[in-house]
């Protein structure tokens, strides 16, 4: 919290927005009454965390735009990665003066007292997790766009409760299992936001290679993640997940690559 009160690197926006994320999850699951202090803290925390990830967001688009590899609509290129770090810079202000001393102060106190909770001998993460990815194994579709993420900030929530059942081999696979699928489906969104950013700054730009690339590489990262949450649910039911080809609108697999070839 004191590196992002100075210098909202990437690094250090990542690890507050997914250690609060942390803290939200175990003290929403651990916490059956919370008292003034947690519901404070989650306030508070819920607010920090949506600016760091908006600062986190850009990050991660710029960094999917510099692995764009194409030799037309340089122009437009440069264009979109200059207004994002424009963006990048005025958020990153925006988050570092909501660091201020009082702040960081009153985090660390509340932060302290909520330490003070116990996890509950009864407590089973793996049944807690399991309970969270229910809907995750059951084959209801179709899987829009709104579905998909949804299910990535489920995964999220399974996956830090599944964590504290530690070395267990069951928890264990099952942590695999989400951060799998939680890297799939975060990449494909990260395109999409991407590519949404390019469309509104090049409105009406039909004859853009670049935006022409970005819809084609979102694509083929959206069919990625469907095909993720299918394996999930298949490994939640313990089914076997269907083939490439079975699956209901996938492109063969020479065509689906060629729409990331462009990619770094």
């Amino acid at each position: 919290m004191t590196k992002l009160a100075t210098k909202p690197a990437p690094e250090n926006v990542h690890k507050f927005r997914t250690y609060s994320r942390r803290v939200e999850a175990l003290l929403d699951e651990l916490v059956p009454e919370p008292n003034r202090n947690d519901r404070k803290l989650l306030k508070r925390l819920s607010r920090l965390r949506k600016k760091a990830g908006r600062v986190r967001d850009l990050d991660v688009q710029l960094a999917s735009l510099g692995s764009l590899k194409i030799p037309q609509d340089v122009g437009r290129k440069s264009q979109l990665r200059h207004s994002l770090a424009e963006e990048r810079a005025q958020r990153e202000k925006k988050l570092a003066k909501a660091f201020d001393g009082e702040t960081l102060r009153e985090l660390r106190r509340r932060l302290k007292r909520a330490a003070s909770h116990e996890i509950p001998e009864s407590m089973e993460p793996l049944a807690l997790a399991m309970r969270h990815l229910s809907q995750l194994g059951r084959d209801h579709a179709p899987l829009t766009e709104k579905i998909l993420h949804q299910y990535r900030i489920a995964g999220k929530r399974a996956r830090y409760l599944a964590e504290l059942a530690g070395k267990d081999p069951e928890a264990q696979r099952l942590v695999d299992q989400l951060k799998r699928m939680q890297d799939v489906i975060g990449d494909w969104h990260d395109w999409l936001k991407l590519t949404q950013k390019a469309e509104e700054l090049f409105k009406g730009g039909q004859d853009s290679a670049l935006l022409a690339v970005l819809r084609n590489v979102t694509r083929a990262k959206f069919r990625q993640a469907v095909d993720a949450l299918t394996e999930t649910r298949a490994a939640l039911s313990g089914k076997k997940p269907p083939s490439m080809g079975e699956l209901p609108g996938r492109r063969p697999p020479a065509q689906a690559a060629s729409t990331t070839a462009a990619v770094a």
